[in-house]
């Protein structure tokens, strides 16, 4: 399977982005893709100080710049970091939401990693941030980091709704995880099934059908797998009737999954792509990383196949 070719991470040099940090020297290390260091100062957005300092501006700027580069590179140059990988650095004095999304696109990046902050990633994050702002930009994979890199990822739930974005999660998800366990979640509903319950169907009737449908999910989990290029051996299939984000959150304590990856569909054609409510949930409350792989194709599935939101 290719390995990554390019991978950025980006910090505030707060010690949540430095897990993601470690956690890019890890993938690096063991793909020997090229590693970026990116740091933002945001300074564009410091207008008002800037006309207080007149012609000093630009010399404060250049000292700022020159001070955040020298602490990037003590600690790329750490050896408890950097896993012997060599990374580049880069420090912007533009902001992040506008500088990182641009520069991953310029440089055709495999995968941006990011930090998350607080005990719930993203629940204070969604308005404003660069995590959240890159999750809707991005056309490159972002791994959202919110545990410390103690070892390569070793059991991945990738939750699947059979639309193209799934099957690019498990593609990534074994780039990511080369040698983790992947378990592949369906979560399903029975179409109208409230309706048929208020037609007063029997519900030995309805079971039938969640049946029907529970097998047929089976089936069609196996296929993408194979059209993923997956071995048997590599992967598990598991099948849940009801709310897709419970499950997902369920399973993944339940299995002590250290990665979830997720497909979204890149379905706007604006650059403010909005995550879907599963998606969110699960960034929100999962303890674990999370992978967003996005599929700018958008949310077609596969025919007769009753699906699930994950954008």
């Amino acid at each position: 399977m290719p390995q990554l070719q390019r991978i950025i991470a980006a910090t505030d040099l707060s010690p949540s982005s430095l897990d993601a940090v470690d956690r890019g020297f890890e993938l690096a290390s063991h793909s020997g893709a090229h590693y970026t260091l990116v740091h933002a100062l945001g300074l564009d957005a410091l207008g008002p100080l800037r006309n207080l300092l007149g012609d000093q501006a630009e010399i404060v700027a250049e000292k700022a710049v020159q001070h955040q580069y020298d602490a990037l590179a003590a600690i790329a140059g750490d050896a408890l970091h950097n896993r012997g990988v060599v990374a580049e650095l880069k420090v912007e004095a533009g902001l992040a939401t506008q500088f990182l999304p641009a520069y991953a696109a310029s440089v055709q990046a495999d995968l941006v990693i990011v930090g998350a902050r607080g005990e719930s990633v993203l629940s204070r994050l969604f308005v404003g941030s660069t995590a959240s702002r890159l999750l809707r930009k991005s056309s490159s994979p972002v791994l959202v980091v919110k545990k410390p890199c103690a070892a390569p990822y070793r059991r991945v739930l990738v939750p699947v709704d059979f639309s193209p974005g799934s099957l690019a999660a498990i593609r990534m998800a074994r780039h990511v995880a080369p040698d983790a366990d992947l378990l592949l979640l369906h979560s399903f509903d029975v179409p109208f099934e409230g309706m048929l319950q208020y037609a007063g169907i029997s519900q030995d009737v309805i079971n039938g059908y969640r049946m029907e449908a529970r097998e047929r999910s089976l089936r069609l989990l196996h296929e993408l797998a194979e059209r993923a290029g997956l071995e048997r051996s590599l992967y598990t299939v598991m099948v849940e009737h009801g709310n897709a984000s419970r499950h997902i959150l369920d399973c993944q304590a339940q299995r002590n999954c250290d990665l979830i990856a997720m497909g979204k569909h890149g379905t706007h054609v604006t650059e403010e792509l909005l995550l879907g409510s599963v998606t969110k949930h699960v960034l929100s409350e999962a303890d674990c990383d999370v992978l967003v792989v996005i599929d700018r194709r958008g949310p077609t599935v596969i025919p007769a196949m009753p699906d699930e939101d994950f954008v």
